[in-house]
């Protein structure tokens, strides 16, 4: 993947994805709300970006499937899904979001997995441990900022690729 054809513009995705984080956007709404914007004349709507919001602390705070994840897949299917029965997805659109669960795995690896669990390392039923989480700036919240922002990156990678090949 070039990064160099784009530095500024994918640096400014992964910042804003960042932002959005700090701001209270989960890490799902986060993720597609910087990135999916970029590949679409068309922000998502309010109703796609609440509709992420489940995914967050790992499907429900349940700490599974990071919502960062979710939301670079949501990105993927923003931009090259279907949004008609008999329409056909972008022919990429499967290897996309497959390359993309490949480069999550290698950005997770530090924490052992892709599970919310193990990134994060918070008990999402603990409203103290939560409000340690998103308060204290020494909390393993730094975890996912570092997630979120190499999420963006990969995925702004992977898309611009496909998109630029088709062209």
């Amino acid at each position: 993947m070039d990064q160099n054809n784009h530095p500024k513009e994918r640096e400014e995705m992964a910042n804003k994805a960042v932002q959005l984080f700090a701001d209270g956007f989960h890490c799902s709404q986060a993720v597609l709300c910087a990135c999916a914007e970029l590949f679409r004349n068309e922000p998502p709507s309010p109703e796609v970006v609440a509709a992420m919001a489940p995914f967050a602390g790992g499907m429900g705070s349940s700490g599974q499937v990071c919502g960062a994840l979710s939301g670079a897949l949501a990105t993927i299917g923003f931009t090259l899904g279907k949004t008609t029965p008999r329409q056909e997805n972008h022919k990429q659109m499967c290897s996309v979001s497959y390359a993309m669960i490949q480069k999550f795995t290698e950005i997770t690896e530090p924490h052992g997995s892709i599970q919310c669990a193990d990134i994060a390392q918070v008990d999402w039923k603990d409203k103290d441990a939560v409000q340690n989480f998103r308060k204290n700036p020494d909390s393993t919240r730094k975890n996912c900022v570092r997630v979120v922002r190499e999420t963006s990156n990969v995925l702004y990678d992977l898309i611009t690729d496909k998109l630029q090949a088709n062209s």
